[in-house]
């Protein structure tokens, strides 16, 4: 919109403005005032230019509303310049929210143990669809992956491809580390391998597995130590029923020893998490969603446009259009 024109003063377009320095306005009914004290002080008797008019060709009472040209252009240049000083404004905010993100390895157990089906369909698949689920709620997070049975290799290093994730997610399966066993140290080891370099301020480790920690040559203990030195907590999750009296030597009861992942729970400084059934296992994932969220940053970007030139010209268009009234003829002609 060009400069020159009325939409500048109307009342939609001034409450689009904001003001830098509003104190200005203020002043503005300050200058009605006086404009209004000096009409009424004003000699009425005071000696005037007699210029003879044809009273037929204008009339009294537009002659009379002519007087006012000369004050009302003063007052319109004067309220002008205010406004300019103001500096009328339009600001458009944009917030952006920024989340520091979480290092995240996830160590699944895919041994032998992980068929038994007191998760439906089995304790593999159910980790899998929660664990799918969580890398879904984490898109600010990098997330890697390791699985382990006998021995333990890192399937996904951290990514925030989670897409990639979830490809490798979807094709884990008791077949794919052929040692027998669950060697839950070496796990906690390839983990702590992958994040060991991380800058980030938060490293976490979410090892899911049914708690028998029967293969590989590392102490979980002490590897859990180790992970506590590179400040990594590591939540644990047993998977499967809690362990059960056997009532007859002829009935196989399917177990999950707690011990050893409420220990490495401990020395890692985060939680351990019993998951007898699906819907427990999701509410565990969704607990540690839950302790498990990064600082996030508002960031508000503005873009800030100053109007006050196009108030400046209207000012010195009425400055100019008063120097002419005032130093030519037509300001006594109005006055008289």
């Amino acid at each position: 919109m060009e400069w020159f024109s009325y939409q500048w003063f109307t009342i939609s377009q001034l409450r689009q403005f904001t003001w830098a320095q509003p104190i200005y306005l203020y002043a503005i009914p300050a200058i009605l005032l006086l404009f209004g004290l000096r009409s009424l002080l004003s000699s009425p008797s005071r000696q005037r230019l007699n210029v003879a008019l044809n009273q037929t060709e204008l009339q009294p009472s537009l002659v009379g509303s002519l007087r006012h040209l000369l004050p009302l252009s003063l007052f319109m240049a004067t309220t002008l310049l205010l406004m300019t000083l103001a500096r009328p404004q339009i600001i458009r905010e944009e917030t952006e929210r920024v989340a520091e993100g979480i290092d995240l390895m996830l160590a699944i157990d895919i041994s032998s143990s992980m068929a038994e089906t007191d998760l439906k369909p089995n304790r593999l698949e159910a980790a899998k669809r929660v664990a799918r689920s969580f890398v879904k709620s984490r898109q600010n997070d990098r997330i890697g992956l390791v699985i382990f049975a006998g021995e333990a290799y890192s399937l996904c290093p951290l990514t925030t491809d989670h897409d990639l994730l979830n490809g490798y997610l979807n094709d884990l399966d008791d077949s794919m580390i052929k040692t027998s066993g669950t060697a839950i140290g070496s796990a906690l080891a390839v983990c702590i391998n992958r994040m060991r370099e991380s800058k980030v301020k938060s490293k976490v480790t979410i090892l899911l597995s049914d708690g028998d920690n029967t293969a590989g040559n590392l102490d979980p203990v002490t590897v859990a130590r180790l992970a506590k030195a590179f400040n990594i907590r590591i939540y644990t999750v047993a998977i499967g029923r809690p362990p059960l009296p056997s009532v007859s030597s002829n009935l196989t009861t399917v177990t999950v020893d707690e011990g050893i992942l409420t220990t490495i729970a401990n020395i890692g400084s985060g939680s351990f998490f019993r998951a007898g059934d699906a819907p427990r296992l999701q509410a565990v994932f969704n607990e540690i969603d839950r302790l498990e969220k990064a600082p996030v940053k508002t960031v508000i970007y503005k873009d800030v446009k100053d109007f006050y030139r196009v108030y400046l010209y209207w000012a010195i268009v009425f400055l100019l259009l008063t120097l002419f009234l005032k130093n030519t003829i037509f300001g006594n002609i109005l006055e008289d």
